[in-house]
């Protein structure tokens, strides 16, 4: 059985040539994803999903935001899981300036992809084994108003990625421009110190992940101490427990920083919290 992607509103199966040399998405990296996680058959966290979606299409200046809400979301990706008889999986939906033109496009017009990867966990799950990590400091992340969004240009994390798999890691931290603790290759980060949770500040050029903002709020309900901060590296040295979030997998604990091992009080307690929403 085929599995099927939604290219702007109609049914492909995923393996259909359908992008042109002109798409400004290829071409200039013009465009914004979410990553989000199909459970059960439903879209978690639609919500928050179609709420920064739609500032970051407005930040980037692509008509058609106000189309992409919590309905819209919800009805897309129901559809598409029922046409690939899926109820658990990871989805990708990619949003780009439907456009011709140089640097400057002609139009502002939005176009989309919906893909669904099947995945048989009804569940958030924490890793058996804890994340083996290292600092990536080739490229420190520029903080600026994109910075927050899950932008098609992502040559940063690509980099990221390669020197995470020649060194033999399982993910890496990255920097920003002035030297401080901004995220992971593809998670934001949370840190354990002296009972306290601290993690980076959006100004410090984080993405703004989805998960990051269900991990704070269950935090405060649960009246475990959680700081939004400038954070130097030299806390990893000195942590009692750093773990990663995002959409797609929830919680991951982190193992060892070099000499450093961790532990995972708070990560546990957040994982058994996530998985009653």
């Amino acid at each position: 059985m085929p599995v099927f992607i939604n290219f702007n509103g109609e049914y492909f199966p995923q393996n259909t040539p359908l992008l042109s040399v002109g798409n400004r998405g290829f071409k200039y990296g013009d465009g914004l994803f979410e990553s989000m996680r199909l459970m059960k058959g439903k879209l978690k966290f639609a919500e928050l999903h179609a709420d920064r979606l739609q500032r970051g299409m407005k930040a980037l200046k692509i008509d058609g935001y106000s189309q992409m809400d919590t309905w819209f979301l919800n009805e897309i990706v129901t559809e598409l899981a029922r046409r690939n008889r899926v109820k658990h999986g990871r989805l990708r939906l990619t949003v780009y300036r439907d456009a011709e033109g140089l640097y400057t496009p002609s139009q502002n017009k939005m176009g989309y992809c919906l893909e669904l990867n099947p995945s048989e966990e009804p569940r958030y799950f924490l890793n058996e084994r804890g994340l083996i990590m290292d600092v990536f400091a080739d490229l420190p992340k520029p903080c600026n108003y994109l910075s927050n969004i899950k932008t098609c240009n992502s040559l940063i994390y690509v980099m990221a990625g390669i020197h995470k798999t020649q060194n033999r890691l399982d993910d890496v931290f990255l920097l920003n421009q002035n030297g401080n603790l901004c995220e992971a290759s593809s998670s934001n980060i949370f840190i354990n110190y002296q009972n306290h949770l601290y993690t980076p500040a959006l100004s410090e050029g984080c993405v703004e992940g989805v998960m990051r903002q269900v991990v704070i709020k269950l935090a405060e309900e649960n009246n475990i101490p959680l700081t939004e901060a400038q954070i130097n590296p030299d806390i990893l040295y000195e942590a009692d427990e750093v773990f990663l979030t995002n959409a797609t997998r929830g919680i991951q604990t982190v193992m060892g920083f070099g000499v450093r091992r961790y532990f995972n009080k708070y990560s546990k307690v957040l994982m058994d919290e996530l998985n009653k929403l």
